[in-house]
């Protein structure tokens, strides 16, 4: 995962890999949401605005969510540090393409970087 800087406030992610998709998409969530790598400090509750570029998808996709967990830096078991992003109730586009792109992976036994 690449998160190169931006505006303040919007953040960029692009994810390449379907191994990499599946580790940081969180669909335990209400509506969806991603773990997104950041050594920037968030407050649980923060809105923010994403925009996400996923695999072979030729638009990024914007989306609105908000903080719902935190990862601090030194967490134990050598987690990334990073937050937990639970997608806005809005508008659906980037669940519907993640879940696309991991048809059939997220019935799978195989833990996530998240849990």
């Amino acid at each position: 995962m690449k998160m190169p800087g931006g505006r303040s406030g919007i953040l960029s992610l692009s994810i390449k890999d379907k191994a990499v998709l599946y580790s940081a998409y969180m669909p335990f969530i209400t509506n969806g949401g991603l773990f997104i790598p950041t050594e920037k400090q968030y407050k649980l509750g923060e809105e923010i605005f994403l925009l996400l570029n996923i695999m072979d998808e030729v638009d990024k996709i914007p989306v609105a969510g908000k903080v719902v967990w935190i990862t601090p830096r030194g967490a134990q078991g050598n987690r990334s540090a990073g937050i937990g992003v639970q997608f806005s109730d809005q508008d659906d586009t980037a669940r519907v393409t993640i879940e696309n792109h991991l048809a059939g992976s997220l019935e799978s036994d195989r833990p996530t970087h998240t849990m």
